[in-house]
This record gives structure tokens, C-alpha cells and sequence, in this order.
């Protein structure tokens, strides 16, 4: 790892240059250092820049700038660690027993179930180490920088502290460093920041506290991002591990993802399941030792006791819900990188949402133009110059408005950007330039202005930049050989004092101190609803005229612009209320512009909490857990606190999803329950952190999600209930039958043929049910819920001993009246787990209300069944098998009688409680 002065973690470099303090000011601080101090500390001239040799002597001392990883583990280690895992050694072991037995067919599912898990398991393993690569290649393979005196480009990985890059629109930024110089320098730092519009950047020294959060530090460029207008030069503080983007990549290497509710759960039920199973197997074995039956068949009759108790099929059955859950997910436009994401987020509560391009578009847009003669609305999305003006008396053509036509020739000539139409009729409008420039050209579009065809006949003669210090831009454009217009647009305190006149319906007027407050107050309403304003105005000049252009301005109006959300986002965002989920906005943003759209979209309502990084900052982890209910918005954070506010929720028994798709947010998604990420505008690593990548990056495709988790999750109980009912059926009757004076009821090959038949398709087939029609309004489960809770393990151990029950009252009944009672019992053990099956289809609903088209595969799959029973008593190879006898009419009709009870009794239990809390209307 490198080592930098500084740096929290980071050893000391053993350069003595790098070792320095100079000026008194903290090692590390390079924001509250001016630019020549910086250079000092470093030992760089910033006219020369570094010699080859001192930039190979420092490479040497600190390593590459390249992003580091922790050695991983061979690929072996990570295949055998797949089986460190109770249902694994459980199966292994009934594998074993099978193969022992001379059950090799059975054997041979149980081992492609075992291996089916371990490649799962292992390839999930190596997300860490693909999350690592993608931040690796967000570097640049090049940069420019001055070493001995030239300018020469070198690569990236050569970059170290003390260098002195050159930056020009368009270059990623290969590492964090100070800026000396930034003439018009923006800089897009929203895949580290979450920064919504371009950072102006400029070269005056920060106070120690202006620069705590990265966000702020106005004079620092960083790794990963990049310019988009102006150009820079800068001397390198830090490379590799120690910039920003490093320790980010730093938190997801100490930061694993936890084990999803269901892992857990499963493996608490696994120990249970094994735990009890061969508990009542040994007891079973010696009872029949005790009542002389032979040692070998009551051996062997525990072992296969123990095999149907444990429910080998439910591995399958998780991991086909998991898989046939992700393609339905993927037809709607989500990649599931990981089986047991969309379970997980069914049972989510808390869902931690970035704002810039998830509930946002992730584009400047004009939706507000204000004048003295009214406010007008603009229409349209995105970057595309087509849309509508409308004042409250409906409809506007901007030609007639002379402020407002004025206004849209000014900002159309003082820009530098440039609109590109897409390549295909569906494709998006994208930018050249700065996002707040081409919003305004987007504007000028819809009002019949274009750039290209106005500079020809308005040519630019002069540009007065933008900078900090001025916080406005001009440009001057000659319109007749004796007459020039003079365009300008800023900030409103820099713009309206060198305003005189402003015009209204009746033409241009001094501007009056009932004008200026009525400025302000447009300003401050625009403001208030988050959006950015910028003012505009301008005047015709004589071609003779020089010196000063940016006075006697005519004020035009103000632009009020904004990254709107997105159309289906307050839906989402309601759906996922009525669903028991609690929606919260977390955003590098600032924090008016983060109310604002927090409110559009309804995540802010009465009494919800606005808390910035700053305040989070300042408190202890405690307070944060405490207060992390109320709070509704986080703005201006960083990558750690966006950890923090996982934990915190975590802390108070959250399920937590987080959304994002910048760099920052990775930590956060891998820290999170599942991490959610945009595949569109998200970056590479923001997707290989997440468990969840939305193709279409539509805030609404996660409610889809939720739904398809929460049927999931009732489909496992299901099948969960159906296989241990059965199990636990069987253990009843072989446990008993010796009390009420039966043989041994089943033979071991009996009992491992109604377990291979009955506990697995069945099974899998019950995972493939449609959900419940109030899958959607039900409350998430608490985290503190088993899945066997709710009353789940009440009704496995009643049915079970039902189950066993009846079949002991049969064979009872059949051994008395010197009927085939051995087969008799056999068969409706069976068909009883078929009628289970069956009516297990809902937990609320009728069967007969459910129709028989909702999930055919589970009818075939129980049809099949009954026939597979069937020819196992009248077909003689069969009889030879599994040593049954052929039953008359009578004995088989009593049989399927018999055999339909379990069904009616969960029937029942149904219609109790539907009338208990009766079904209210929903989606289905």
C-alpha cells in the first residue's frame, strides 16, 4: 500500500521532502495551503516540475498509483469453503447413507444439489475482486504532466505526489491534487460526490474546516473524475490507495456483505432439522431393538427415517425460486447478479435512495423562466429542444413576449455547448459542454433558437470568462457593422448590479426598487423549490464602444433550472409505502436542492428530518442510531456516513436496500442487505458492488422487485411446511406404530421412495406459485422473524402428527380386517402429501377460488405422481421393488378417500382465517 504523510492508516513515506510540514499547517491539509506552500512541502518547482530521477525514487518509495487489494484466496480454498455449511454437510452425510444403501439415483440428486450450492457460493466469492477491477480501469491509462521542465504524457500508473498535471475539457483526473491554476475549471464530480452540476474549482486557499468533506475542498481536483470545461493545472498530494477514490475502494474491501435474512434463517432451521432428526431416530432404533425387531432393518430404517425428516429438496427448491425469481426480474428489466437479492429486498424496510440519476433524471432541464410581465412554464425532458411555454393564461409563443424572447437569444449566444441529436429514434439527446449551458440551449431550442445559425449571424467578438470571483459570463456579438449585443448570465447578486433598465410588456424601463424586490423574490420562490437560478440580461452597444462591456445591462429575466425527478418515481415511491417501507434520500447534493425534490416526490412529509454531513459529522454513532427514524433526507454526505446510515438502520433491526450508482455509493451497497444499482447511468463499480443491477434505471422497477421477494419468500414457507409436514408425518407413524401393537408400517425402501417422489417436485413445484393478492400490502417481516414464525412450526407439527395419525388409524383398521395394510399405508402416505400440496397452494385462499391455470406445472407434477404410485402396486416389476401388493377396488377407493382428509383440515384451517381478517381488494 502507499504511504503518505497524512493520510489516516497510511504509514509514513520515507522520503524526508514528502515528511515535511511546511507553513505550520497539518500534513494532509492541502486546502489550507496556498498553492506555492503546497509546492514547498512537496519540493516540486511548479515551472519544472518533477526530474525523472526524484519521480522514479518516489514511485519507488510509495508504489504505483494504482488501487490496491487484499491477496485472495486461492480458487480451491474458495470452492472448499462452499461446504463449511450445516445443509451441505447434512446432505453430504444422507448422500453418503444413500450411496451406502445402494440408493445411487438418489445419491446422485442429493450430490448435483451439493454442487449446484458450492458454484453458486463460489461465484459469488468473487464480486469483491470484480468491484476492485472496475476501479481500477476508472483511471485513465495516460496523464500529462511536467517533468523536467516539458510537458510530456506518461502512464497514469506513474503518476506520484509532487507532479504536475495538466487538465483540459474531457481528461479523467489520474490522481488527487492541489490546483495553482484553474481558469475556468469545472470539474464533474458526481460519480465521487454525488454533486448534481459541475464544480467551478478555483486556486484560493480553504480555512482548515472549509475543507472536512471532500465536497467542499473548491481547490482540489480528484481521481475519478473529470473535467468537463476550463483547463487546470495542479500538483499531485496523493496517489493510489490514498486518494479519495482509493479509500472507497479501501471500505469495500473491509466492508463484506452480510448474510441475507434467509441464509440465516435457513441455517438456523438446518441445525434444528438435523438436530431433531437424528434425535428421533435413535429413539426409533431403540424402540425396535427393545421390542426385538431385527438390528440391521431398524438400522436401516433410522437411516432412512432420517433421510426423509431432513429435507434434502429444499436447496432446490431455494435456489430454483432464487433462479426462476431472477427471470422473471430480468423480463422487467433487472439483472440479478446475485440468487438471493430478490428474496432479500422482499423483505426490506428501509430503502436508502441516492437522488442524482436514481430518482432524478441526471439532467439539467429549465422548467421555470420568470420576467416582469409573468412566469412561464417550460414543458419537455431532458436535452431535447422541443417542449412548450404556458403562463397562467394557458399557452405562450415566446416571439411575442419581448423579455422573454430577448432572454432566449441571450443565453443561446452566451454559451459554449453543444446539443447532440441521438442516432436512433429512441435514443436520448446528449451534451459537449457544461449540463447548466446546455440546459439553456435546450431552452433557447424550445423558444425556436439555434446556436450554429445565430453565431453566423451574431458572431462572438469578445468573451469575459466565467469565474468565481465575478460569478457571471459575457460575450459580445457583433449584429451590424455599427452596432454590438452584449450578452450576459450569472449569479443574480452578480448580475443585477450593473442592471439600470429591465423591460416589461411595455418595453425597456429603468428598473425600480419595486422591479428589484420582485427579483428577489422570484428568486427566493425558485430557490425555496431547489432549483438553480441564474440571472440574464444584456444591451446593444456601438461597434465603436470598448473598455467596459458589463454595464447599463437591461435585465431580461431569470432561468430556474433543475435535475427533475424522474416521471415514475412518486409512484415508486407511495407503492413502496403501502408495501411498509420506508423511503429515505441520501445525497452528496445540497441540501435546498434535495428538500425540494424530496418533497416532490413525497419521501419528506410533516415532521420528517433534513440532516447534512456536517451535522452527522458532529454527532456520535449512538445519537445517530436513535434519531435515524425521524431523519427523511441526508444531504451533502460522503461515502463513510452513507455507510454509517446503513449501520444505524441496520442497528435498529432494519432491512435495508440501498440505491445508487456512483462511485461513492459502492461501500454503502456492498454494506447494505442488497445493494441496488443503476445500469445505465450507474458506474462500472456501483454495478459490481450491488446485488442488484435495474436495466432501465427506473426507481419503480424496485416496487416489481419487492413483490416478486415477498412471493419468494411465501412460496419457500410453502414447500418449507409441505416437506416437514411429510418428514414429520413419517417419524410419527414408524414412532408409533409399536404403541398401538403394528409391525414396522413401512420398509426402508418405502419410506426413501415416498421422500425421493413426494418431497421433491412437489416441493419445487409449490415455489412457482403466483403471489397472494395482498402481497403488496402486507407489512415486511420483522428481522426477528424465523421463517418458521407466524404459526408455521404449529401447523407442521399438527399436520405432521395428523398426517401420521391417519395413517396409523388405516393400517390399524386394514392389519384387523387382513387387508394388504403395509401397501395400504404406503400409498396413502403418498396421496396425502399430493392432497397437502394441493391445498398448500395459498395461505388464505381457497383452491377452488385460485382456478387451475395459476401454476399447471405443480398439477402435472401431482398427476404424475399419483400415476407413478399407481403402477407401484399393480405393476409387477414394481411389486418386486418395493414389495407391494396389488389392492382391490375397494381397498384403493378407501385408500383415495382416506387419503383426501389433510386437504379438507388445511382447507378448514383457511376458511378460519380468511373469516378471522378477511382479504381487502389489491393487486394480484
Amino acid at each position: 500500500m502507499n504511504g503518505h504523510p497524512g493520510t489516516v492508516g497510511v504509514p509514513m513515506s520515507s522520503d524526508p521532502i514528502l515528511g515535511m510540514m511546511g507553513g505550520g499547517t497539518p500534513s494532509g491539509l492541502w486546502w489550507a495551503d496556498e498553492s506555492d506552500a503546497v509546492a514547498a512541502r512537496l519540493g516540486v518547482d511548479p515551472a519544472v516540475g518533477l526530474t525523472s530521477a526524484g519521480s522514479a525514487a518516489r514511485v519507488a518509495a510509495d508504489g504505483y498509483n494504482e488501487l490496491l487489494e487484499t491477496p485472495a484466496k486461492p480458487a480451491w480454498r474458495l470452492f472448499a469453503a462452499q461446504f463449511a455449511n450445516a445443509m451441505i454437510v447434512v446432505l453430504v452425510v444422507a448422500g453418503l447413507v444413500m450411496a451406502a444403501i445402494g440408493d445411487l439415483k438418489d445419491a446422485l440428486v442429493i450430490a448435483a444439489v451439493v454442487v449446484l450450492n458450492a458454484v453458486i457460493g463460489f461465484a459469488q466469492e468473487h464480486r469483491a475482486e470484480r468491484a476492485m477491477a472496475a476501479l481500477r480501469r476508472m483511471t485513465q491509462p495516460t496523464a500529462r504532466v511536467t517533468r523536467d521542465g516539458t510537458v510530456r504524457t506518461i502512464p497514469a500508473r506513474e503518476v506520484t505526489r509532487g507532479d504536475l498535471l495538466h487538465l483540459e475539457a474531457g481528461d479523467l483526473v489520474p490522481a488527487d491534487a492541489r490546483l495553482i491554476e484553474a481558469p475556468n475549471l469545472r470539474i464533474n464530480e458526481a460519480p465521487l460526490t454525488g454533486e448534481s452540476v459541475p464544480v467551478e474549482k478555483t486556486t484560493e486557499r480553504l480555512a482548515p474546516d472549509e475543507g472536512r468533506l471532500v465536497s467542499d475542498r473548491r481547490n482540489m481536483v480528484f481521481r475519478g473524475t473529470s473535467v468537463v470545461y476550463g483547463r487546470g493545472r495542479a500538483i499531485v498530494t496523493e496517489t493510489g490507495m490514498a486518494t479519495a477514490l482509493g479509500q472507497i475502494a479501501d471500505l469495500l474491501q473491509r466492508h463484506a456483505a452480510p448474510p441475507t435474512p434467509l441464509q440465516r434463517e435457513l441455517g438456523v432451521l438446518t441445525r434444528w432439522i438435523a438436530a431433531t432428526a437424528v434425535a428421533a431416530c435413535v429413539v426409533i432404533f431403540l424402540v425396535g431393538i427393545a421390542r426385538g425387531e431385527p438390528a440391521g432393518i431398524m438400522f436401516f430404517t433410522a437411516v432412512s427415517l432420517a433421510v426423509a425428516a431432513i429435507p434434502e429438496s429444499l436447496p432446490a427448491v431455494v435456489t430454483v425460486s432464487m433462479a426462476l425469481g431472477a427471470h422473471r426480474m430480468a423480463r422487467r428489466h433487472a439483472l440479478i447478479r446475485r440468487l438471493t437479492a430478490v428474496e432479500t429486498l422482499g423483505s426490506v424496510t428501509v430503502l436508502a435512495s441516492d437522488k442524482t440519476g436514481t430518482l432524478t433524471q441526471g439532467r439539467m432541464v429549465v422548467e421555470r423562466v420568470w420576467a416582469r410581465d409573468g412566469t412561464f412554464q417550460v414543458s419537455g425532458t431532458g436535452y431535447e429542444p422541443k417542449g412548450d411555454f404556458a403562463a397562467a393564461g394557458g399557452p405562450v409563443d415566446p416571439a411575442t413576449v419581448p423579455a422573454l424572447n430577448s432572454l432566449l437569444e441571450t443565453v443561446t449566444l452566451c454559451n459554449d455547448a453543444a446539443l447532440v441529436a441521438p442516432d436512433r429514434a429512441d435514443g436520448d439527446w446528449t451534451i459537449v459542454g457544461d449540463p447548466t449551458e446546455a440546459a439553456l440551449l435546450a431552452l433557447a431550442g424550445k423558444g425556436g433558437f439555434d446556436r450554429s445559425s445565430l453565431a453566423e449571424t451574431h458572431p462572438r467578438v469578445v468573451e469575459i470568462a466565467f469565474d468565481s470571483g465575478r460569478r457571471r459570463m459575457t460575450t459580445v456579438h457583433s449584429v451590424r457593422d455599427d452596432e454590438l449585443l452584449v450578452a450576459v448570465k450569472g449569479a443574480l447578486e452578480a448580475v443585477l448590479p450593473i442592471v439600470t433598465t429591465i423591460v416589461d410588456r411595455d418595453g425597456v424601463r429603468p428598473i425600480l426598487v419595486d422591479d428589484v424586490a420582485a427579483v428577489h423574490a422570484a428568486a427566493d420562490a425558485a430557490g425555496a423549490d431547489g432549483y438553480r437560478v441564474l440571472a440574464v440580461a444584456g444591451r446593444r452597444a456601438a461597434a465603436s464602444e470598448s473598455g467596459t462591456f458589463e454595464r447599463d445591462l437591461t435585465l431580461y429575466g431569470l432561468v430556474a433550472m433543475a435535475d427533475p425527478p424522474r416521471a415514475s418515481s412518486a409512484e415508486a415511491v407511495r407503492a413502496a409505502r403501502e408495501a411498509g417501507i420506508t423511503t429515505v434520500m441520501v445525497t452528496g447534493d445540497h441540501p435546498e436542492t434535495a428538500t425540494a425534490i424530496a418533497r416532490q416526490l413525497g419521501i419528506l412529509g410533516p415532521g420528517g428530518q433534513v440532516v447534512t454531513g456536517k451535522a452527522l459529522a458532529e454527532a456520535d454513532d449512538d445519537d445517530l442510531v436513535r434519531r435515524v427514524a425521524d431523519i427523511a433526507v441526508y444531504a451533502r454526505t460522503t461515502p463513510e456516513q452513507k455507510l454509517d446510515i446503513v449501520a444505524a438502520w441496520q442497528a435498529r433491526g432494519a432491512v435495508v436496500a440501498m440505491t445508487g450508482d456512483g462511485v461513492n455509493d459502492a461501500p454503502a451497497l456492498r454494506m447494505a442487505d442488497i445493494g441496488v444499482a443503476m445500469g445505465i447511468n450507474g458506474t462500472e463499480v456501483s454495478r459490481e458492488a450491488a446485488d442488484m443491477v435495474l436495466a432501465d434505471d427506473n426507481f419503480a422497477t424496485i416496487v416489481g422487485a419487492v413483490r416478486e421477494g415477498r412471493r419468494i419468500y411465501d412460496n419457500i414457507r410453502r414447500s418449507i411446511r409441505f416437506g416437514l409436514t411429510g418428514g414429520s408425518g413419517e417419524v410419527w407413524l414408524i414412532f408409533l406404530a409399536p404403541f398401538v401393537g403394528l409391525p414396522l408400517p413401512l420398509l426402508p425402501i418405502q419410506i426413501l421412495w415416498v421422500n425421493l417422489v413426494t418431497h421433491g417436485l412437489p416441493g419445487v413445484a409449490l415455489a412457482v406459485e403466483p403471489p397472494e393478492p395482498d402481497v403488496l400490502r402486507r407489512p415486511p417481516r420483522p428481522r426477528s422473524e424465523g421463517i418458521l414464525s407466524g404459526g408455521l412450526w404449529q401447523h407442521i407439527l399438527a399436520d405432521g402428527l395428523l398426517l401420521g395419525a391417519i395413517c396409523l388409524a388405516l393400517g390399524i383398521w386394514a392389519y384387523a380386517t387382513g387387508r394388504p395394510w403395509q401397501t395400504m399405508v404406503f400409498t396413502a402416505l403418498a396421496l396425502l402429501q399430493l392432497g397437502n400440496a394441493l391445498a398448500l397452494r395459498s395461505d388464505r385462499e381457497s383452491v377452488f377460488r385460485l382456478g387451475w391455470r395459476r401454476n399447471p406445472f405443480l398439477l402435472a407434477v401431482l398427476a404424475g405422481t399419483l400415476l407413478l404410485q399407481l403402477a407401484l402396486i399393480y405393476l409387477p416389476v414394481a411389486q418386486d421393488l418395493l414389495s407391494t401388493e396389488p389392492l382391490s377396488a375397494v381397498d384403493l377407493a378407501v385408500v383415495l378417500l382416506v387419503s383426501t382428509s389433510l386437504f379438507w383440515v388445511v382447507e378448514l384451517q383457511k376458511l378460519v382465517r380468511r373469516r378471522r381478517r378477511p382479504v381487502t381488494g389489491g393487486a394480484s
